[in-house]
């Protein structure tokens, strides 16, 4: 089983895609909780250059109060991360993390179903993109 599923999309920059992927993801049920800037953090702490590259922290409140509710200890695996990384010119690559493949190590049946509806809907985001 993949971790992950990805597309590559044409774009101006960054900021652009960032703004469709936040909307798409938003249809969907999700909100971005938190945000790590990969170019900026290398640059800042390794003086290292990467091209744009963001992680978003991705979070459908309904589907993480029931996995959280049937397992607190799953929150080490949470949020669902959306990642959004420049592959040269304007060709992005925007890619999910597989709730599905991340939640098959807590072996917890009602996990597995609830982490297969989180999977369906990242991928109809990232269809729709």
């Amino acid at each position: 089983m993949t971790y992950y599923q990805s597309r590559t999309l044409k774009s101006s920059d960054l900021a652009t895609l960032r703004t469709k992927v936040e909307a798409g993801l938003k249809e969907v049920g999700f909100g971005i909780l938190t945000e790590i800037d990969i170019q900026a953090t290398m640059k800042k702490k390794l003086d290292k250059d990467y091209p744009p590259f963001l992680i978003l922290g991705a979070c459908n409140p309904v589907f993480a109060d029931k996995v959280l509710t049937a397992e607190p200890h799953v929150s080490t695996l949470l949020p669902c991360n959306v990642t959004i990384r420049s592959i040269g010119g304007d060709d992005y690559e925007v890619t999910i993390m597989d709730p599905a493949a991340a939640m098959s190590v807590v072996q917890n049946p009602a996990i597995e179903s609830l982490a297969g509806e989180v999977r369906g809907k990242l991928m109809s985001m990232l269809e729709g993109l």
